[in-house]
């Protein structure tokens, strides 16, 4: 049977509207709160600014010791932190945006930018870079998949701050008790994540993302075995590509084989907390869970390495969005706003952040500080992506539909395939066609 859950946006926005978020009671800026359509104002750039961290409580620690500097740096200026989970934030903008109270500072990647600036939410910020100090500074690529995330029209709607990396975290303590070779093709990952399950002393080879988040994972895997480069054969996409429905399966298949049950419901906090614990083989997860690892096993008993390679030897890869910083459209102090910004691109702060965070910094001086190079998974990253071993497919981040699609959309259907209610060629099949339907939009609207 053919199912179809396509829902649209603004379905999704009426939604979120008839939900009280208590977050719209917060004032934006020194001048009041912001509204969602307002234009706003440059303000006095002094007072109060409110900023929305889109990864609170991962990220609240470092960014209380950002602001904390820029307070020092800007005494006449006071920053609001509001910490914001990844899985909550885009439906707490969409709602501020159509209701009121949003932010003068927010955290907005790449896959959500679209999105956002679709509903005319965001400052352009093109001319404040080219007069800022920051001009010249930022990773030109980042800086471009920012620009080409952003609809279509080129603009630049959020500065970046980091780009990620998706990476196979390993024991290599179990690895060499096991006698395993390290996982570096999808052959040798599917035979140490058999060798390393014992279900019975709760010992597993693999955990699997099955919860917010699991989707990007998913089709990274897709990818990677089906060795696809690219997202698109025309206005088609190619996820419901046969060779990708087989590569599903067995991916999918992993699940209760050869991971934990609970995996159905991890989020990227919950699969690294179960990772960390040490008694699970392997973890596909991004440079940013790095330090945690590092916190809970040491140096000594993993590593992190580039995605296996698959066929012809070749590394393809799903493209990680960006993370950066907009400036909300309705703040009435831009002008703090935008120092805000500046300050937390700069080269002693973006290395900080980065350094926490285990990411790639967008600030071109802050990449080339020593702890890069010390730590190994993003040093790897980095190789991986320079050197032409590795084939990036790029997501489609320019939809406005495409978060939606992703994650709200799909998430509940992969756990349907996790627990074999649902066929992977269903599944890819149903996400192929509202993926078609979005591009068909798009493309009409950008004519």
């Amino acid at each position: 049977m053919k199912i179809n859950i396509r829902r649209s946006r603004r379905a999704a926005i009426a939604v979120a509207l008839g939900s009280v978020l208590a977050l719209t009671a917060t004032a934006c800026g020194d001048d009041g709160s912001g509204g969602g359509g307002g234009e706003g104002s440059e303000g006095s750039g002094k007072g109060k600014i409110v900023f929305w961290d889109n990864n609170g409580g991962v990220r609240t620690d470092i960014w209380k010791q950002i602001i904390a500097d820029f307070e020092k740096a800007h005494p006449d200026i006071d920053v609001e932190y509001v910490g914001i989970s990844s899985t909550e934030y885009q439906s707490k903008v969409d709602t501020a945006i159509q209701g009121g109270g949003l932010p003068d500072v927010g955290g907005v990647g790449a896959a959500m930018l679209a999105g956002f600036s679709a509903q005319g939410a965001l400052e352009p910020l093109d001319e404040r870079l080219a007069g800022s100090s920051l001009n010249g500074k930022l990773n030109e690529d980042m800086v471009e998949s920012m620009k080409a995330a952003g609809g279509g029209d080129g603009t630049l709607y959020s500065i970046p701050t980091s780009a990620n990396n998706g990476v196979l975290y390993y024991r290599t303590d179990l690895f060499k008790k096991a006698g395993l070779e390290e996982p570096t093709t999808w052959d040798r990952f599917f035979k140490a994540a058999d060798k390393l399950t014992n279900a019975k002393k709760n010992e597993f080879g693999y955990t699997i993302r099955g919860g917010a988040g699991s989707i990007a994972q998913a089709l990274d895997a897709m990818y990677g075995q089906s060795g696809i480069t690219s997202f698109w054969n025309g206005d088609k996409t190619t996820v419901n590509d046969p060779k990708n429905v087989e590569a599903l399966e067995k991916y999918a298949a992993l699940y209760k084989k050869v991971t934990p049950s609970a995996d159905l419901n991890n989020d990227f906090t919950k699969m690294v907390a179960q990772w960390d614990s040490g008694t699970i083989g392997m973890l596909n997860h991004n440079l940013g869970s790095y330090q945690d690892h590092v916190k809970a096993l040491g140096v000594d008993k993993f590593r992190g390495i580039p995605q296996p390679t698959g066929p012809g030897g070749k590394r393809v890869q799903v493209s990680n969005p960006v993370d950066g910083l907009g400036l909300f459209k309705s703040s009435k102090n831009k002008e703090a706003a935008w120092k805000f910004i500046e300050f937390a691109l700069s080269h002693e702060e973006n290395s900080k952040f980065n350094e926490s965070a285990g990411q790639v910094p967008a600030n071109t001086d802050a990449a080339k500080d020593a702890w890069v190079a010390e730590a190994e998974p993003t040093k790897l990253a980095a190789e991986a992506l320079s050197d032409g071993s590795t084939t990036i497919v790029q997501l489609p981040y320019y939809l406005p539909d495409w978060n939606t699609i992703s994650k709200a959309e799909n998430e509940p259907n992969f756990q349907k395939v996790l627990l074999g209610d649902m066929s992977a060629k269903e599944f890819l099949d149903t996400l192929a066609e509202q993926l078609n339907e979005a591009q068909a939009e798009w493309k009409q609207r950008n004519q």
